[in-house]
């Protein structure tokens, strides 16, 4: 491997739901990414929809976060207002609208190998939405995180369906979390730089 493709080559990390050192790495490198992009507007833009109890990890995250009222953290995809599969492009059309070069995270669920359940991802790039189900979905995001609900490889929406919901909850709660915290650190640290 050169240089050149290390310098190059997209960061992905991946944390079990409970592995805490694992998610500390998760957070610090969402951290970096925020206080890198801290001139542009965030956005955190949640799919999926709540008519499936594996989908619902992005709205729920998105319902968590909106909640919170973070300063200029904007949220899309919520329990109330959900985006998915048919309202996504227009969802994007709206951001571009709004907003002058924003930084975008994309959240949303997906399924994995077994070992891989209960994982949460945070890798650069556009997210594929759609793409375990065989969608043909417009790529958004110049970062993306991911919560693995379940195996994948059979039956997507029926294994969807049939996702615990109480998995799905504990990581749409850690998922947030993280978001929450890497934001306020990057905020803390612009306002330490003011005084």
């Amino acid at each position: 491997m050169s240089l050149f493709s290390l310098l190059t080559e997209t960061q992905k990390l991946k944390a079990h739901v409970d592995d805490y050192n694992a998610k500390a790495k998760l957070e610090a490198r969402l951290s970096d990414l925020f206080a890198t992009s801290r001139e542009r507007p965030a956005i955190i833009l949640c799919i999926g929809t709540d008519r499936s109890t594996g989908d619902a990890l992005g709205p729920l995250i998105g319902t968590h976060l909106s909640r919170l009222k973070l300063p200029q953290l904007h949220v899309y995809g919520t329990l109330d207002d959900p985006v998915h599969a048919t309202n996504l492009q227009q969802t994007i059309e709206i951001i571009q609208h709004n907003f002058l070069n924003p930084f975008t995270i994309a959240v949303d669920a997906c399924l994995g190998r077994l070992e891989s359940i209960g994982c949460i991802t945070l890798a650069d790039g556009p997210l594929k939405p759609g793409a375990g189900v065989n969608k043909n979905l417009p790529e958004v995001g110049e970062v993306h995180m991911t919560g693995i609900v379940n195996v994948g490889g059979f039956m997507e929406y029926m294994v969807l369906q049939n996702t615990r919901l109480n998995l799905v909850w504990r990581m749409s709660e850690n998922i947030s979390s993280l978001i929450t915290r890497s934001y306020l650190r990057m905020r803390v640290n612009i306002d330490e730089n003011v005084i």
